[in-house]
């Protein structure tokens, strides 16, 4: 039984250690909220979920789409997701910290040369055709309109050909196919774009612009006071088209033009693990070449900007930690992510240790008590046998003496009993079985001891006792 129970106990502690590096080993699930589902950013997050479950990695993803970034935002600030896309403008969650810019789109406004519009305080009294792309892109503009204290004129006198009041500007919605006519028609004096500079809408822009020019020559409008509309609106970020951005003879734009715009994000909540957070960034960057292969707009990631760790965590957008780990390469090793559990395994497993050593020698130390026991009573029931006053005495302590062998013989049986201690019980029943016969000899003066079984107990106690060997 004993050896039962200790197989069965290995195959426990087996099962335990097998159970720890499952758990600890198993890829961590994250649910990303995504929108909108047909947008560049949700094949982007649907190529490195992909990636990430064929590689095997201890992280992996659940793509949740949506129809908009403002409900994949809103999933976020839920908790029905733990990472997702966002586009700060439109909705920035409470609970959303910054692990990586997916990509950055440009306020650009583009004008006929001829036209004399060169930043945004010139478009006062202007006609503005607006290119949306989404429901969003609007308030950029409403949010640049308070800033430069201007009002957006009334619909029909935005659609209508007369002149507009000072402080005045009209927003034209237009289609990217009816920028030239616009422009040609006079509806419109220049045409706004929030897009990626290097994407298709925003070189078709250019390129309407351009066609409506009868010299050809395009200004791209600057918004000069970035930083200054950033403290104001914190969503929006300074950008600046580089000279030649758009390339053409002589290059487009011929400077740096300065002006705003906004970001697609991967955000997390703040209760996501750092780890788990830090391994999501890590296998973006890493992979970014291959992400490109099938959603090109990988290529456009970047890490947020930031001084130091500190500003990082605090800023107006702040990033989190798990992403700030990977930009510092300070990414916790194994024993730093589990050392408090190994600290309190060792401290607790050797207390636990010691526990059971105690038990196991209190349960030994019981054991001997219990043989030293039954060793004092043979060595009284040794004088009572000589001190006996009757044939009936006897027989109740030879009937004691069983009893104690039979209870001895079940120590044996059961656990192992020291050498010592089988000699000594040895000596100390054939002592008594002594005592018993000389007692019965006395009493019964013919009786023969050879011919009884007494004198053999002991022999038979060693034959039966392995331990004795």
């Amino acid at each position: 039984m004993r050896r039962e129970w200790l197989y069965v106990l290995l195959a426990l502690g087996f099962a335990a250690v097998a159970g720890l590096v499952l758990y600890f080993s198993r890829p961590t699930l994250l649910t990303v909220a995504v929108g909108p589902r047909d947008g560049v950013e949700a094949g982007l997050i649907e190529t490195y979920a992909r990636a990430l479950t064929r590689n095997h990695e201890d992280v992996r993803l659940q793509v949740l789409p949506f129809d908009d970034v403002r409900d994949s935002a809103a999933a976020l600030e839920r908790g029905r997701a733990d990472l997702a896309v966002v586009r700060p403008d439109v909705k920035l969650p409470d609970n959303g910290l910054t692990l990586a810019i997916l990509h950055d789109e440009a306020l650009i406004i583009a004008a006929p040369e001829a036209n004399e519009i060169e930043s945004f305080s010139d478009l006062s009294t202007r006609r503005l055709g607006v290119v949306t792309r989404h429901e969003a892109d609007l308030p950029v503009l409403s949010s640049l309109l308070d800033f430069y204290d201007f009002k957006a004129a009334p619909e029909t006198e935005a659609l209508g050909g007369e002149a507009l009041a000072a402080g005045r500007i009209g927003l034209v919605p237009l289609k990217a196919s009816e920028i030239t006519q616009a422009l040609e028609a006079k509806r419109v004096d220049a045409v706004a774009i929030i897009a990626a500079p290097t994407a298709k809408p925003a070189q078709a822009m250019l390129r309407a612009v351009e066609a409506a020019s009868p010299e050809r020559k395009v200004t791209l409008v600057s918004v000069p006071d970035g930083k200054a509309i950033v403290q104001r609106v914190p969503a929006l970020q300074p950008v600046t088209l580089s000279a030649g951005t758009f390339g053409g003879r002589p290059k487009r734009p011929e400077e740096d033009v300065e002006t705003v715009g906004v970001s697609y994000r991967l955000m997390a909540r703040g209760a996501v693990s750092r780890i788990a957070v830090a391994s999501v960034v890590q296998h973006l960057f890493e992979w970014r070449s291959r992400l490109a292969a099938a959603a090109p707009i990988a290529q456009q990631m970047k890490p947020p900007d930031y001084d130091t760790t500190v500003t990082a965590t605090s800023a107006q957008l702040p990033n989190h930690p798990g992403a700030v780990d990977y930009f510092e390469r300070e990414q916790q090793t194994f024993l730093d992510r589990y050392e408090d559990w190994i600290y309190l395994f060792a401290f607790f497993g050797g207390t636990v240790g010691s526990g059971i050593a105690w038990l196991g020698q209190r349960l030994a130390r019981k054991r001997r008590e219990r043989i030293d026991v039954i060793l004092d009573r043979l060595l009284d029931i040794l004088a009572e046998a000589r001190e006996a006053q009757s044939a009936a005495a006897l027989d109740a302590l030879t009937r004691e003496t069983d009893a104690l062998i039979a209870d001895v013989v079940r120590q044996a049986r059961e656990r192992s009993i020291d050498s010592r201690m089988i000699s000594a019980l040895i000596l100390a029943i054939d002592a008594v079985n002594g005592a018993l016969d000389d007692g019965r000899r006395a009493f019964e003066p013919g009786a023969d001891p050879s011919n009884g079984s007494r004198s053999r107990t002991a022999r038979l106690l060693s034959l039966s006792m392995p331990a004795a060997e």
